[in-house]
Order: C-alpha cells, then sequence, then structure tokens
C-alpha cells in the first residue's frame, strides 16, 4: 500500500489532477449566474479540466453588501447549490463555488460559504468564511457572521487534496498553512477581490507568497471587473504562474501534479522545517 507522500512504484505517475479557473461577473439573480456558471464550467471541462472553481459570491454579487441581502440566503439544499450540482454531474467535473447561506439565526446575518460537489452531485465540502471583510471602507461583519473555527476543510479530487480558503482568507497566512499542514496539495480561492488603488498587485503578491510558503498549488478565481479585480491566476508550489487572466471573463486550466510538487518539496522542505504550530486567537467578547 502506497503511503500519502510516498513516492510511486517505478512505472506508476503520480497523481494529477487538471484545474479549471472560472472568472466571471455575477449579477443580482441567482438562476442567471447558474445559467452563465455552466457555459464557463462546461468550457473548463472542453478542455479536459476535472476541478472547476468559481468565484465568492458566485450567486449573488453587489458591490457593497448591506440588509438588502438578508432575503437573498438560501439554505445548503436549496435552488442554487442543488443547481451546482446538476452543473457538476452535466460536466463531469468536482465544482466549487460561493454561495449566500442562511445565517444560523436566519434573520440578521449571512453566511459567506464555499459549497465543493463532486461529479455525481454529492457534496463533499462546506467551507464558511472565517476572516471577514472589515477593511478598505467595506464591513462584511454587518451582515455576515463568521465561520466556525473548524478543523481545516478539504476534499479529495482524483487523489489529489484540495483545500478551501475565501477572499479576504488570503491576508492572514495562518489558514493556508494549517491546510497545508493537514495535506492539502492544492489550495482553491474563490474571491471577489474589490478593486481599487493598489489591490491587484496585492492580489497577486499575496496569492504568489501563499503557493511559496506553503509548496502548494493555488487556483484563485476571482470576480472579473467591475465588481471584483479579475487577474485569476493558478500557481505552482514554486511560485510560478501558470495561467492568468486580465480583468474581463474567462477561463483558465492547468495541471496539479503531485510529482512535481514532491520535487519542489524535496528542494524547498519549508513544512518540514517549520517550528511553531498554529493556534487559535481567543478574543474579548
Amino acid at each position: 500500500m502506497q503511503l500519502e507522500h510516498e513516492a510511486p512504484e517505478q512505472g506508476l505517475r503520480a497523481p494529477a489532477v487538471t484545474l479549471g479557473v472560472v472568472q466571471f461577473t455575477p449579477s443580482t439573480d441567482p438562476r442567471a449566474n447558474l445559467t452563465a456558471l455552466g457555459e464557463h464550467v462546461r468550457a473548463a471541462a472542453g478542455r479536459g479540466a476535472r476541478v472547476v472553481i468559481a468565484p465568492e459570491y458566485a450567486m449573488h454579487a453587489v458591490r457593497r453588501l448591506d440588509a438588502r441581502v438578508l432575503p437573498v440566503a438560501q439554505p445548503l439544499d436549496g435552488p442554487f447549490a442543488t443547481g451546482l450540482a446538476e452543473l457538476a454531474r452535466d460536466a463531469g467535473v468536482f465544482l466549487v463555488a460561493g454561495m449566500i447561506e442562511i445565517g444560523s439565526d436566519g434573520d440578521t446575518r449571512i453566511r459567506n460559504t464555499l459549497v465543493a460537489v463532486d461529479p455525481g452531485g454529492e457534496r463533499v465540502a462546506v467551507y464558511r468564511k472565517v476572516h471577514l471583510y472589515d477593511a478598505f471602507g467595506h464591513k462584511e461583519s454587518d451582515v455576515v457572521e463568521a465561520g466556525p473555527l473548524t478543523e481545516p476543510v478539504t476534499f479529495a479530487a482524483d487523489g489529489v487534496t484540495i483545500g478551501l480558503q475565501t477572499c479576504f482568507d488570503l491576508r492572514f497566512p495562518e489558514g493556508f498553512r494549517r491546510l497545508a499542514a493537514a495535506g492539502a496539495q492544492v489550495i482553491a480561492v474563490p474571491a471577489q477581490w474589490i478593486p481599487g488603488p493598489g489591490k491587484v498587485d496585492q492580489w497577486t503578491t499575496l496569492l504568489r507568497a501563499r503557493a511559496i510558503e506553503n509548496t502548494v498549488y493555488l487556483a484563485a478565481a476571482d470576480q472579473a471587473e467591475p465588481l471584483g479585480s479579475g487577474a485569476s491566476m493558478i500557481i505552482d508550489p514554486a511560485g510560478a504562474v501558470l495561467a492568468e487572466l486580465g480583468a474581463e471573463p474567462g477561463v483558465l486550466t492547468a495541471t496539479a501534479e503531485l510529482e512535481h510538487l514532491d520535487a519542489v518539496r524535496t528542494r524547498n522542505p519549508s513544512l518540514a522545517l517549520r517550528r511553531f504550530a498554529i493556534t487559535e486567537r481567543r478574543t474579548q467578547e
């Protein structure tokens, strides 16, 4: 039996999975967004993608969140998540996308949630955004409840372990390190990276840093302009950009190869050399 991260037997290739990243501009109509997303998912699948990653708030997107978003929220078995499952089944892919989920009290706050479904339409992971966007003049926490501090959220796709983070989480390296330490080989980052001075530069710098310091593949799916900054990309464990987009809608594909990941980790064993653990920060209520 081959152990995780053990070199494959001679003549056998290590697992690999082709990633697809979707960049589009969601509207406020969940049904229309499913239709638009479906076109991109089929395009990615047609280019060989086995895992397709769509942006944060792919279900419903606005420039600034407020209480008007509360009635839009749906449960995990609602029409949008069900539609994602149908898209995944039809295209034969694993699909990750951001939705607006009903909050724990059902009335005053929503959850900013990523849902991952497999090619059979079964839900394989749910990640609720931990770090809320209370920065650059925005305050996501006014209407969004922070996700619970659970074990790192991952799922397996064709022998490759994929972890989930969302947008503003990118500025907090601890979450990415926890995922890498838990075995993630690819980290998916759906986002609505709000445009502004220097934001694309920060986005690209942080994405490459998270890939390099954790020696993981990173697949970042941003919204296109004008609601997002664009610049979606797929990055390898050494920080090389394998594919990227500008500001317009589009689809990226690139293959995550565990043989290459293992080679990078052999040359740069930063995960094995780390000296500090990550612990939850306790805050006063």
